[in-house]
């Protein structure tokens, strides 16, 4: 593939999703945008961002006391989606091309913050956390009750934060994780 169709970022610089470095990632990028994206494809009771529920994954995989790096893939595991979006997950399954590039695009970024290989082990527990946050979050934000059986360890804050605070937080907590 050619490197001809980019998109522009929050920070000003240019990337070409499909075919991105390492360097072509940046953590401001990131988490702007992840925090003017609404879960849900936009269908729940408010506005509710990627990005406050990456940060709610990465509490919930602390108060799993899983490791600072599996609290960094949760709160990372839906970067990819920063520069290529997101598609609901029906749809998804039906389009296994854009798996493809999402997987490579989510394996770079993580490799970029120093989340090289998860083990199986670690892949199951980010995909537990995220379940159980969807099953909450579809619970309390549509009233669609157990989507799975996946259970988190308390309630989390889903009301309205604006989003130049979640994107904050999700930086600042990037930052925090990577120490």
């Amino acid at each position: 593939m050619k490197k001809t169709t980019y998109i522009n970022t929050y920070s000003n610089k240019q990337i070409w999703p499909l075919e991105a470095d390492e360097e072509d990632i940046y953590l401001i990028d990131i988490g702007h945008a992840l925090s003017m994206l609404c879960r849900a494809n936009g269908h729940c009771k408010h506005f509710y961002s990627v990005g406050q529920h990456s940060i709610n994954c990465a509490e919930e995989a602390r108060n799993r006391e899983l490791s600072k790096r599996i609290q960094l893939a949760c709160l990372l595991h839906d970067a990819s989606e920063a520069y290529i979006s997101d598609i609901t997950r029906p749809v998804k399954r039906c389009l296994p091309e854009y798996l493809v590039y999402e997987e490579k695009l989510q394996k770079l970024i993580y490799k970029k913050f120093g989340l090289d290989e998860l083990t199986k082990e670690e892949e199951a527990h980010v995909k537990s956390i995220d379940d159980a946050m969807l099953n909450y979050e579809m619970n309390e934000l549509l009233d669609i009750q157990d989507i799975n059986n996946e259970v988190l360890t308390k309630d989390y804050d889903l009301s309205f934060r604006p989003m130049n605070q979640v994107r904050d937080d999700f930086i600042n907590l990037t930052q925090e994780l990577m120490k």
